[in-house]
């Protein structure tokens, strides 16, 4: 049947492929990688011989339209990423935009996840929590995070190993030192590490241990540990 799925892909550890995405990657006419040398060796681990294509944030708005039409001609695509669920911080969006638009069925596997995979390890309140990728390296950054100083749900950010501790240091200035949070890095690799504690704490850490990897970090929202006190209504029941 014709259709764009969506393949999420390990973000590490090549045991977390599913069985199902094996079966649709091979199954398919045509797969969109956002880097095919990347996926090139997912595929190969697997026995995956399948036609290739490159779809990523420098070509997507050109190649959406065309890749709608290949499937409305009767052609089945896949959509994968370097690591992770397509959409999240990675192309995706705007394909998946088009092809519902288009009357297109698209259907999404789950699978591996960076941030929700270090949310649930990070310790901190998982039940409502707002994802804010990467955040504006220059323009609007500052903005940003006053706006996510008063924020009450768990916060989840990636960040490249140059600039965590710069992003742990700003959060800091606009939270209080005193905020708790979780700096997760290497999620499901060989050398995957989860350090927890208040963002002095963090910084210091990170300072004296030179960061290396991919990083996610998890700091938790505006006055949450009151949140965890009983209330007069919870005693009275």
């Amino acid at each position: 049947m014709s259709k764009l799925y969506i393949v999420p892909t390990p973000i590490g550890n090549l045991e977390d492929m599913t069985l199902r995405a094996i079966r649709v990657l091979k199954e398919v006419d045509l797969i969109l990688a956002e880097d095919t040398r990347t996926t090139s060796v997912l595929l190969k681990h697997f026995g995956i011989e399948n036609k290739m294509q490159s779809h990523h944030k420098f070509n997507e708005h050109a190649t959406a339209r065309m890749v709608a039409e290949r499937i409305e001609s009767g052609r089945s695509v896949a959509l994968v990423s370097d690591a992770g669920m397509p959409g999240i911080s990675d192309p995706g969006f705007l394909l998946v935009r088009t092809c519902v638009e288009c009357g297109i069925d698209v259907e999404t596997l789950p699978g591996a996840s960076a941030s929700l995979t270090a949310l649930v390890q990070s310790g901190l309140p998982c039940d409502r929590f707002c994802f804010e990728g990467f955040l504006p390296q220059k323009k609007g950054r500052n903005k940003r995070v006053q706006q996510l100083a008063e924020e009450n749900r768990t916060m989840i950010f990636y960040e490249s190993p140059y600039r965590v501790v710069k992003l742990l240091e700003q959060l800091a200035e606009v939270m209080g030192g005193d905020r708790e949070a979780s700096v997760s890095r290497e999620l499901t690799k060989k050398f995957e590490q989860t350090v927890r504690g208040s963002l002095d704490e963090l910084i210091d850490h990170f300072k004296t241990n030179e960061p290396k990897g991919e990083f996610v970090v998890v700091v938790a929202g505006k006055d949450y540990r009151q949140k965890e006190k009983p209330t007069d209504e919870d005693n009275n029941e």
